[in-house]
């Protein structure tokens, strides 16, 4: 759990930081940020997607389907709305809330657990001891909780939550998770997870709205559909 107390420690210390230049921040400074903050995070969900589907073989049709099933899915059971009804709860018991709360955390949550890193760093930390991906990601989360912060507000902080429950999980089930993630798999997450953080920040751009919570269980259906496909092979 070294790597994942080290993750969250940078994103509340990255968030601090970032409520401080907030202050000094006008409106338009604070508009610019989020709009380059928008690019940077598109960018980073294309390179990481690009660059598995063009260094490996990729199935050009899983994540297609992956995104429409797991975003039926996440709409049925309304991910979107209860992540954000835990940012309302969050904000309606913090003083001096600003209203862009159930936001921050949901577009930080995201951001920190939808990427290829935040698993195979968990896994290497639970079975290797290995803590060098998690702390190189840990840099990367504290810079992008400067910004988040410093644009969107102090939602960001309690995705710290979300980032100690999600890689914790994966840190102590690793030993159980680690032989069944194969490389198949993990390509197709990365493909779909790079997807979903380039809508993230489209998103934050307001490009058009995208429920982008609501299509998170389109990372599970790569495992679901090798995991079927390796039984019956």
């Amino acid at each position: 759990m070294t790597g994942t107390i080290v993750n969250v420690i940078a994103i509340i210390a990255g968030t601090i930081l970032g409520l401080i230049i907030k202050g000094r921040f006008d409106e338009k400074l604070q508009e610019i940020t989020t709009q380059a903050t928008g690019l940077a995070v598109i960018f980073v969900g294309l390179s990481g997607a690009l660059q598995r589907m063009l260094n490996e073989p990729c199935n050009s049709v899983l994540f297609v389907i992956s995104l429409v099933i797991g975003g039926l899915v996440g709409t049925l059971i309304n991910i979107e709305g209860k992540m954000k009804s835990i940012g309302d709860w969050i904000e309606s018991r913090c003083k001096g809330g600003e209203g862009s709360v159930s936001k921050s955390f949901v577009a930080a949550s995201i951001l920190y657990c939808t990427g290829t890193m935040a698993i195979i760093g968990s896994i290497d930390s639970g079975i290797y001891g290995n803590y060098t991906i998690l702390f190189t990601k840990s840099v990367l989360d504290g810079v992008y909780a400067i910004i988040f912060a410093s644009t969107m507000g102090y939602g960001v902080i309690f995705s710290a939550i979300s980032v100690l429950i999600y890689q914790g999980a994966i840190t102590i089930l690793a030993g159980f998770v680690e032989p069944y993630l194969t490389g198949d798999i993990m390509r197709e997450i990365s493909v779909v997870g790079g997807i979903l953080i380039t809508a993230l920040g489209i998103d934050m751009l307001g490009m058009r709205k995208l429920n982008v919570a609501n299509l998170l269980p389109a990372v599970v259906v790569p495992v679901i559909y090798y995991g079927v496909y390796y039984i019956i092979n």
